[in-house]
């Protein structure tokens, strides 16, 4: 029934069917926030965020990259490459202010557009690798796991400490980190709030292989995305859309379900005090 249905919207799978030139962006495109160059050799795109000071996931950070992930798609690029301009963080994860003391129409839209940019990087029709050159916790490692590879530098940490400060994630958030790590390490690891480094990353899986710089780590994202090469496009995406189908069925099914219960809980007391101990903890670190 799944193959039956994925064949049956193939149609629908606009990026693979653009006609638009991957030339338009082989020069390089820039909306300020991220990032697109394309190597003109091998048609590989890399997409880096360029928020400073630490890449945290804004409104409008989300959008550029989404936008950005549709544009790579459109221009036929063989692979995507997720990075950062910072060398010190990938992603510091998602902006907090926003989920402390929130507005509520606006809390509402903070939450679908990062729906919306999990489905874009995690459905995405290429190949897709991440480059972690820094620090990548919380929705940083949640936007790794949805890539298919990930190569990591030295002396960083990744992963969901959200339990730190009263954060419960959505259940598709902890089936994206268990689609890369064994559940039971999982669990323990949400549990706990641990934070992997870079070595304890690869030794569990959480990563594919450590890079001695950035140059390297998309070096090693290129190689992975090359291992297609003998793979028809098409045939590819729905494999791969067959294969994820069952991390995405959480949200898919009842996403407005997934907001309610995401705000209601944002909006609970024991978050809001947990959430507002951890902002006043990074205050006094800087």
């Amino acid at each position: 029934m799944l193959r039956n249905s994925l064949i049956g919207s193939l149609r629908q799978i606009k990026p693979i069917l653009c006609s638009q030139s991957l030339r338009s962006l082989s020069n390089g495109a820039n909306s300020g926030l991220t990032t697109i160059e394309v190597d003109d050799k091998s048609g590989i795109a890399t997409l880096s965020m360029n928020l400073p000071p630490v890449n945290t996931l804004t409104l409008n950070l989300m959008h550029d990259l989404i936008d950005s992930i549709n544009q790579i798609e459109c221009n036929k690029s063989r692979g995507l490459i997720l990075t950062s301009s910072n060398d010190k963080v990938f992603s510091a994860g998602l902006d907090l202010k926003e989920l402390y003391k929130p507005d509520q129409e606006r809390l509402k839209e903070f939450w679908t557009i990062f729906q919306d940019l999990w489905l874009a990087l995690h459905l995405c029709g290429i190949p897709t690798a991440a480059a972690i050159n820094g620090h990548a916790p919380a929705a940083g490692c949640i936007m790794a796991t949805a890539c298919e590879y990930r190569v990591m530098l030295p002396d960083f940490v990744i992963g969901v400490h959200a339990t730190r400060f009263s954060f419960l994630v959505s259940k598709w958030m902890m089936l994206s980190y268990q689609s890369v790590l064994p559940r039971r390490i999982v669990e323990r690891a949400l549990n706990q709030g641990k934070l992997f480094s870079t070595q304890e990353a690869l030794e569990v899986g959480l990563i594919d292989e450590v890079a001695g710089s950035k140059k390297e780590a998309l070096a090693q994202c290129a190689a992975f995305i090359g291992t297609f090469d003998k793979a028809n496009p098409i045939a590819r995406t729905l494999t791969k859309r067959m294969c994820r189908d069952s991390d995405v069925t959480e949200l898919l099914r009842d996403r407005a379900g997934d907001l309610r219960a995401c705000v209601d809980y944002i909006n609970t007391p024991l978050f809001q005090e947990g959430l507002s101990a951890h902002l006043e903890g990074l205050k006094e670190k800087k």
